[in-house]
């Protein structure tokens, strides 16, 4: 008989939301490993006045999981109005696991309570339980401090990131690391590449268990490219980034998108210097990646994965 398969998502924010949603439907064991170096809003002040690893990077994550009612779910991403006296800006879900951290007296305990009360059929482990900053250095020799000033730039933005580190270096969980090694298939993104994915590989331990790990490693590309992050990137740029942190050709599959979002959708994105991820499949090939061309486009709306598209490549494999 042949034993459920290990699926395990690197990631964070709304691309690890997105894969999560449509391989839940599918009978296999699946973990989502999150990044912990979220520090702007809500998250950020809950981070200062209680000490908590990073709420917002998980319940995303939780949601997407979730089997109870969906009215559930919607309280969970709630967010009170920006101006209401103390929660305004606050989402529902980061306090309630901010309060499950306080009264259990651990934020892990705190996410497998909040998976218990959202049934969620999976598991959502932090990549590191040590609070650590993300910092950047631009190609000009600027150092930004911080994952929110990384993510929307208050420097300028055309300039590249050089090399982006923890401060201080973190190890990482032992759940993540074992919930690696015993992977089937290691699926890391679609996301943020330098403020989502990569914060992960950076935490001691994470990297090494990928690499060690002769599971199938699939990368799903972005579809368009990010002001101040990754501005010009073609799906190639994403593989050499990775492959800086994570080692040449641990990588051994890219899904990469094929269908062209409408004019009317690209333009509110090339407002914020956002354009369409190209790519060549030749160059890819070079790098002895199986590429994987589909279309993973979501028919309307946001420019985001599809993500029963995404899931059926993902289970395929």
């Amino acid at each position: 008989m042949n034993k459920t398969k290990n699926i395990v998502v690197i990631g964070g924010g709304t691309g690890t939301y997105t894969a999560l949603l449509g391989l839940k439907k599918y009978p296999v064991n699946l973990t989502a490993i999150v990044s912990m170096v979220d520090d702007g809003g809500s998250t950020k002040v809950l981070r200062e006045e209680f000490g908590v690893l990073p709420p917002g990077s998980v319940r995303p994550a939780l949601v997407a999981l979730s089997h109870a009612p969906q009215a559930l779910s919607n309280l969970f991403e709630f967010r009170f109005p920006e101006g209401t006296s103390g929660l305004g800006g606050h989402s529902f879900g980061n306090l309630f696991l901010t309060a499950l951290a306080e009264q259990l007296g651990s934020f892990e305990e705190a996410i497998e309570e909040a998976g218990r009360i959202l049934n969620i059929h999976g598991k959502v482990i932090p990549s590191t339980l040590e609070l650590c900053k993300l910092i950047a250095q631009l190609e000009n020799g600027q150092v930004i401090d911080g994952e929110t000033n990384i993510d929307i730039p208050k420097h300028d933005g055309n300039l590249k990131i050089e090399k982006v580190w923890l401060n201080p270096p973190c190890k990482g969980n032992a759940k993540a690391i074992e919930a690696i090694r015993e992977a089937d298939v290691i699926v890391i993104g679609p996301g943020d590449l330098f403020t989502s994915i990569m914060p992960n590989f950076l935490v001691e331990g994470i990297a090494q268990a990928v690499r060690e790990n002769r599971a199938k490693k699939v990368f799903v590309c972005n579809l368009m490219t990010k002001f101040g992050e990754t501005n010009g990137f073609t799906a190639q740029d994403f593989v050499e980034a990775l492959e800086r942190y994570l080692g040449e050709g641990v990588l051994t599959h890219i899904i990469i998108n094929t269908k062209r979002p409408s004019p009317e959708r690209v333009r509110k994105y090339e407002e914020a210097h956002a354009h369409f991820v190209e790519y060549t499949i030749k160059e890819l090939r070079q790098r002895k990646l199986k590429v994987i061309e589909e279309d993973v486009l979501r028919p309307v709306g946001l420019i985001r994965h599809n993500s029963d598209a995404l899931a059926r490549i993902i289970c395929k494999l």
